[in-house]
């Protein structure tokens, strides 16, 4: 797997079992219910990609009127998209309506253990949850909230290796919304680091080989890139983050 910089497309490219499959990543595009400003990046990354990830929290609340006017710029990609829902898109209680919603513009949502394939690439993933990293990963101790707490991050690290695991492809990539990894928060403060993500998450990537890289948003203010402990590489494509990085809305991977 390679990081293009350039974003250049490859004429003839054919997306297939042997040949190399460009991947782009983006999340935390935060559309309000008035208008959405990314229609160019989907215009633009028909051209540079041959498949696009959408790592969560794609609207602000959860709106219908968010996610209609959304979809109207996602009619605009020529490429197949993959997804997963983050925190935002639950705010308002309706978690499912905006899921069909995406569905029906033809995002391959990836939730309850699913998982998609796309040119000989495997998509797996779901939203992910809280909980923390390594020795500081929050157990299940004490009050019957903690316990249901962390038993609600056991479960979705559950759900995510159903994903995986049914998959029969050589490569492979995660989405997420939280991250798995504590690498790609560094640049949150320290005290909100456990409600980004969760080492679990991370331990049940490591239990397959066939994982390429993942791709993550929701730390806003987090770094671009990490590694689990068994060096899968895991980015943080949040658009906040990608602005630091240039000024392409996204970026593009070879799988």
């Amino acid at each position: 797997m390679t990081f293009s910089d350039s974003q250049t497309p490859q004429p003839g490219l054919e997306p297939g079992p042997a040949s190399r499959l460009r991947v782009a990543a983006v999340g935390d595009l935060h559309v309000g219910e008035s208008t959405s400003p990314y229609r160019d990046l989907f215009e633009r990354v028909s051209e540079d990609a041959d498949a696009l990830c959408l790592c969560g929290d794609l609207v602000n609340f959860g709106k219908t009127a968010e996610v209609e006017a959304l979809i109207a710029d996602l009619r605009l990609c020529r490429i197949p998209m993959v997804g997963v829902m983050g925190n935002h898109e639950h705010e308002c209680g309706q978690p499912d309506v905006v899921m069909d919603m995406l569905c029906d513009a033809g995002v391959h949502m990836l939730a309850g253990g699913r998982s998609h394939e796309i040119g000989g690439v495997g998509f797996a993933g779901t939203k992910g949850f809280v909980g923390g990293f390594g020795r500081y990963m929050l157990s299940a101790f004490g009050e019957a909230s903690v316990k249901t707490f962390v038993q609600d991050s056991i479960d979705d690290a559950t759900v995510l290796e159903t994903s995986i695991r049914s998959l029969r492809t050589e490569r492979s990539v995660v989405l997420l919304h939280y991250a798995p990894v504590v690498d790609t928060v560094m640049g949150e403060p320290p005290e909100i680091h456990a409600f980004l993500g969760s080492s679990r998450l991370a331990e049940t990537i490591d239990r397959y080989d066939n994982v390429s890289l993942v791709v993550h948003g929701h730390a806003h203010r987090g770094a671009p890139e990490g590694r689990t402990n068994k060096g899968v590489p895991v980015y943080n494509v949040a658009l906040p983050v990608l602005k630091t990085l240039g000024d392409t809305p996204y970026r593009v991977f070879e799988v």
